[in-house]
């Protein structure tokens, strides 16, 4: 699912508010206002595609006669030294607007490769790799996005989108935690996900009891994680959480598990080296 371009601009304005609220001095001292220039976004490393509408808005919400022609699909794997798009237009105005566009881009691509890597570890399997909402603030939709040109799935959204009871809420219920579940389920909608984490195993049968129709298996051992996933029996979706780590992930989804959320997705990720060069 594409992103919208009303979040796509309000998110890039913002941007090019706070790097050039008074414009670009540098550039407006030292570049003619006449001066044209052509650029063009190069890979130093191989990757995967995502952010390319948001580099575009950059440019045009800089100056609307900036020319931006996408050169690569969103999704779509790159090498080292393919040039990914191409500027053309004022010199001042895509100078301006080059580290936003670039910020965006190298960071939602970094995302999707990231994303990439972990999906094709588990390829074979029925496990799907979901990001969190460790998210950077305010980058939600753009970082949600990138997981999924990388192949992966979104978690829910926000804290509106679905009920997920964690550690502090289980320690706020104490043992109550089954009819807490229960009188949940009868006040909320039917379409409302209900799923719960637990760190243990004799904590699954009390939430199953609740009617969780998730139940997340956190920082499990593969041992525990296996067996997590017998006792459920189907009975409920299994999730496996806590601090997934790419060389590890393969061997979580053998458990039988049917979904992996891994956090470093976007809260640890490294932006792709991409950058603009000018001819």
């Amino acid at each position: 699912m594409p992103m919208e371009m009303r979040e796509i601009e309000r998110v890039v304005a913002l941007a090019l508010v706070e790097d050039a609220p008074w414009g670009d001095l540098t550039s407006q001292v030292l570049v003619p206002a006449d001066a044209m220039a052509s650029a063009e976004l190069v890979a130093r490393e191989e990757g995967v595609m995502s952010g390319g509408e948001v580099f575009e808005a950059a440019m045009r919400l800089t100056d609307a006669s900036v020319m931006v022609n996408l050169l690569v699909d969103e999704g779509a794997r790159f090498a080292k030294g393919d040039v990914l798009a191409t500027v053309n237009g004022s010199a001042r105005s895509i100078l301006q607007a080059e580290r936003v566009a670039l910020n965006f881009v190298q960071r939602m691509a970094g995302i999707a490769t990231l994303t990439a890597s972990f999906v094709k570890a588990v390829e074979g399997t029925t496990a799907r790799i979901v990001d969190t909402r460790k998210t950077t603030p305010g980058l939600r939709a753009f970082e949600r996005y990138a997981v999924r040109c990388g192949g992966g799935r979104n978690h829910r959204y926000s804290l509106s989108d679905a009920v997920m009871a964690k550690d502090n809420h289980l320690a706020v219920l104490g043992s109550g935690v089954t009819a807490a579940l229960m009188a949940a389920k009868k006040a909320l909608p039917h379409t409302v996900h209900v799923e719960v984490e637990v760190d243990r195993l004799e904590q699954i049968e009390a939430v199953l009891a609740g009617g969780a129709d998730t139940v997340m298996l956190d920082n499990f051992s593969l041992d525990d994680m296996r067996a997590g996933v017998a006792q459920i029996a189907g009975r409920a979706l299994v999730e496996a959480s806590g601090g997934v780590k790419l060389e590890q992930v393969r061997a979580i989804a053998e458990t039988g598990v049917d979904v992996i959320s891994v956090g470093a997705l976007t809260h640890s990720v490294r932006a792709l080296d991409l950058g603009l060069d000018f001819a």
